[in-house]
């Protein structure tokens, strides 16, 4: 359901804005419709009353929880129903996050990317993106979202903004709190500011070679890595968020030397955080993942030379821990490993160790 089409449909009913407003806000929040300080016969049209029963259910059938794999941090893997039969990934994060997804497949074709591999299925609607965070308040608080699971939410601009803007306002996130993750696209930088949220901008960057980010993401936008970063630090400056930058290592592939000074060429001084992802491991990709000391030492170095920098360990590498794997392996499309499945991956974020501390 499009989140316009819902409000239509409530207005249809007899709405007036406090009363969407009101439907809005309970049910972002995993909350009763009938729960408040005012009863509804005193506030709210008998026409929508009557109707909030299965308007209700009908919200609660966008997103349906499958199963969870939970992690020894406290994070946990959602396999997420969707009514048409579909199914996504969220992730509920430690620290009260969730990571959405905003697509079924995608269409950039990340090389290493499990999700890539089927291609885009479809878009999902702002309706579905915000029943998969009413979803996850089922289970616990949720005082971030990221749009960084299934899908690019640069392809789905529309969809998206939509969520943010509901979950940004009566949703009760902050603004600094909603993410949009995306491998680069240039309405991104100009429309995002445009809307009445804000979002913190999260950016693929993977390598500092334009020749080898075209390899690694074949089907994103050609902008080499000096433009996105560019953009970048003007999004950041207009917003007063920093730029999240985001790679993931690919032994022998992005963790070179090279890559190093690299990076440091272009974010020094810049208003920006590297965030490390060493590679979560697919049975049937050609890549690995650096060793833990490779990937702690590449980040204590760009740590040492001024680049503000996070390693992100993940655990449960042969679970199928990756992006877009559950669902594959939900489908029979990629083998499961020799692990139980509710291990699952650990997505805790970790600060480097600052320069003093090797």
């Amino acid at each position: 359901m499009r989140l316009d089409t819902l409000r239509e449909r409530l207005l249809a009913l007899g709405a007036r804005p406090k009363h969407t407003a009101r439907v809005l806000r309970l049910w972002s929040q995993a909350l009763p419709q009938d729960s408040g300080r005012r009863k509804l016969e005193s506030f709210m049209p008998a026409t929508l009353r009557d109707a909030l029963p299965a308007l209700s259910a009908q919200l609660a059938g966008l997103a349906t929880l499958i199963s969870a794999h939970p992690a020894s941090d406290g994070s946990s893997r959602l396999l997420v129903g969707l009514s048409d039969g579909q199914t996504v990934e969220s992730v509920l994060l430690p620290r009260d996050g969730l990571c959405v997804s905003s697509q079924v497949g995608c269409a950039v074709a990340c090389v290493f990317c499990m999700t890539g591999k089927s291609g885009l299925i479809r878009q999902l609607t702002g309706g579905e993106m915000v029943a998969q965070v009413a979803l996850a308040r089922q289970m616990r608080t949720v005082k971030k979202v990221v749009f960084m699971g299934m899908g690019e939410p640069a392809h789905n601009l529309d969809n998206v903004m939509q969520a943010i803007e509901l979950l940004g306002t009566v949703g009760n996130i902050g603004h600094k709190n909603l993410v949009f993750s995306t491998v680069g696209d240039e309405r991104v930088f100009s429309q995002l500011l445009q809307g009445p949220v804000k979002p913190a901008l999260a950016l693929s960057l993977h390598t500092t070679r334009a020749d080898l980010r075209v390899k690694l993401l074949p089907k994103a936008p050609r902008l080499s890595p000096e433009d996105l970063v560019e953009m970048g630090e003007a999004y950041a400056r207009a917003t007063g968020y920093p730029i999240q930058y985001q790679w993931t290592l690919l032994e022998g592939i992005n963790d070179s030397d090279e890559e190093i000074e690299g990076i440091v060429r272009l974010l020094h001084g810049k208003y920006a955080l590297m965030n490390m992802i060493p590679y979560n491991v697919v049975d049937d990709l050609p890549y690995q993942r650096p060793s833990w000391e490779r990937a702690a030492q590449i980040a204590r170095s760009l740590h040492q030379r001024g680049i503000l920098t996070k390693l992100r360990q993940s655990a449960g590498q042969d679970v199928d821990g990756g992006c877009g794997q559950l669902r594959a392996r939900a489908l029979g499309g990629i083998v499961s490993s020799t692990q139980p499945e509710s291990t699952a991956i650990q997505w805790q974020s970790q600060a480097v160790m600052k320069a003093t501390h090797v």
